[in-house]
């Protein structure tokens, strides 16, 4: 089973690869994001995608009608989370739409499991800003190939 998200402007990704993934027989979970009763980014809560059950959601979003039950935790069964990103730094350093939503998540993934951000050429910076709170992503994609992220990992 994968993490995916379903890509939302310019973002790197495609529904046609989620088809591809499903065809394949893997399990996709699709991020469901709500703020709390204060108006607080909450951990992202989790669903099963499945090709036309997909409903219309707040910031613009498309995402599983129903979530799975303890759907925060689903992620510790993913073996890959793909997460979305305008641009890593060398260190994993991830730059997203400021909310922190994925940063609320991350944590329920097993700590083995590869974070993995698609990116466009040229979205891996040598330094992004990068708070306590931020959780870094171990690797990035492009059309060049997969990179590896982190202190002292650099590779491509």
């Amino acid at each position: 089973m994968i993490a995916a998200y379903l890509p939302v402007g310019s973002e790197p990704g495609s529904v046609r690869m989620l088809d591809a993934l499903l065809d394949r027989g893997i399990r996709i979970l699709l991020p469901i994001a709500r703020n709390d009763e204060a108006g607080v980014p909450m951990a992202l809560r989790w669903g099963y995608y499945a090709r036309e059950e997909l409903v219309d959601a707040p910031f613009g979003l498309r995402e599983p009608a129903n979530p799975v039950a303890g759907s925060a935790a689903a992620l510790a069964e993913a073996q890959l989370v793909l997460v979305p990103a305008l641009a890593v730094d060398k260190r994993g350093n991830r730059l997203g739409r400021g909310a922190g939503f994925y940063d609320r998540s991350l944590g329920f993934a097993a700590q083995a499991t590869p974070l993995v951000t698609p990116l466009f050429i040229g979205e891996i910076r040598d330094e992004l800003p990068a708070g306590p709170h931020d959780v870094p992503v171990t690797h990035a994609i492009t059309a060049d190939g997969l990179v590896t992220l982190g202190a002292g990992t650099w590779q491509t």
